[in-house]
Parts: structure tokens; sequence; C-alpha cells
């Protein structure tokens, strides 16, 4: 019972520092992102690196999640739970796409400054930081955007077959996820803009399900205890079937 406990802290903290991460990460990096120009001027290197720091966070944190979660939602469902980390490290890896192009911008201004040999024209260098910017916000759709949907309705489908919280709040990752995947593909398919009203709150499912659900996993803990015994422990001894308890 006390690794169980200690567990559902781990995964409710690892959660909360994703959002912290991320949210942070954003708000650093936008001297680049929001001023393609951002490779002619002063520049704002260290606030943007000390972003790709927290965006790093961000990628083990997500994995962190799965990896700390996995022992207890494998017992329920064991297809899901595999489906759960493999989809984690699938966002973690975008994430990290993102963080590249995006750091990628800070190399180009430093060797503009530093006036490194063979390095592009102004105009050639706003070019190449303009699709870095797009890349960085493709995988922002892609990460935090579709991939999130669907990892957030497998963990909530499982946790709320398996009952480990109260059923408030896994109706909002089962809810969330979905609302969140298809509000990321009417934006990949130019219904509105990334950034916008409409987007903002069709994500706020899965933020409300991602927060509560920390906080009650720290608070409270798994709801069921994760000793009981399930299928996958039933064993034959001899003529008689037994349930052994993890």
């Amino acid at each position: 019972m006390k690794s169980s406990r200690g567990n559902a802290v781990v995964v409710g903290a690892f959660f909360v520092l994703a959002a912290v991460a991320a949210v942070a990460g954003l708000a650093l990096y936008q001297p680049a992102l929001s001023d393609p120009g951002y490779v002619l001027g002063g520049g704002a290197d260290t606030q943007v690196l000390l972003g790709g720091l927290l965006e790093v966070v961000l990628a083990v944190s997500c994995i962190g999640t799965a990896v700390t979660i996995y022992p207890v939602i494998r017992r329920h469902a064991p297809a899901a739970s595999i489906a759960y980390v493999a989809g984690r490290l699938l966002e973690a890896a975008v994430i990290c796409v993102g963080i590249v192009a995006t750091l990628a911008l800070v190399t180009l201004r430093q060797e503009r400054a530093a006036g490194v040999e063979g390095t592009a024209d102004d105009g050639a260098l706003v070019a190449v930081a303009h699709g870095l910017v797009a890349v960085h916000d493709w995988t922002f759709l892609l990460g935090p955007g579709l991939v999130i949907g669907l990892n957030t309705l497998v963990l909530a489908a499982v946790v709320h077959r398996a009952r480990l919280v109260p059923r408030a709040i896994t109706v909002l990752g089962l809810v969330g996820g979905p609302l969140v995947f298809l509000s990321s593909t009417l934006v990949l398919f130019g219904a509105y803009a990334q950034v916008s009203p409409v987007a903002m709150a069709a994500a706020i499912p899965v933020t409300a399900w991602e927060m509560s659900l920390a906080v009650y996993l720290i608070v409270k803990g798994y709801r069921t205890s994760t000793q009981l015994p399930v299928a996958s422990d039933v064993v034959d001894a001899g003529r008689h079937t037994v349930a052994l308890p993890a």
C-alpha cells in the first residue's frame, strides 16, 4: 500500500511539472517565435535557451507520467497501458523536434552577430527563421494537440474502468481527449487558427483533467487497491484455479 501511495504522488507530481514547464517554456520562447526577425536583432538568447530547457523538462515529464503509472494500469488493461507509454513517448519525441527547431534560431542569430563566414544574407536568414518557427508550430499542434488527445482518452478510459479516481475526474478526460483531438484536426485543415479562443476553449477539459487527476493522486492516492487480484494473476494449481494477489 505504501508503494502504491508513493507511486500516486510521483505520477501526480509529473503531471504538475509537465503543466508548469509547458506554460513557462512557451512564454520564454516568445521572443524567437513571435518575430522571425529575431535572428537579425540583439536577441534574448538566455531566455530562449531557458525555454528550451523547460521544454526538455516537459518531454521528460511526459515520459515520467507514463512510466510511473504503467505498473498500476497494466493490471487492468495491459494492451492499453503499453499504448499509453508508446503514445507519451511519441508526444515527447514531437516536442523535442520543436525544441531543436526553436533553438536553431539562437544559433542563426549568434552566427550572424559573430560574422561567421558563410552566413546567409539577412533575407535568407529570415526565410529560414520562418521555416523553423513553422516547424515548431506544427509540432505544437501535433504533440500537445493530436497526440495528447489520444493519450488522454486511453488513460482516462483505463482509469475510469479501474475506478482508480472518482468518475467526475475521468469524465473530464473522456470528453477532453476527443475534444482536443477534434479541435486540433480542425486547425490542421484550417477551420480556425491554432491560437484562437475556440482552440483554447477546446483545451480546457484536458487541462482540467490533468490537474484534477494530479491533485487527487497527490492528496488521496489511488481510490482502489492495486493489491486486488486480477485476471492475469489467475493460475492453475493442480485441479484448482486460485487467484494470487500481486
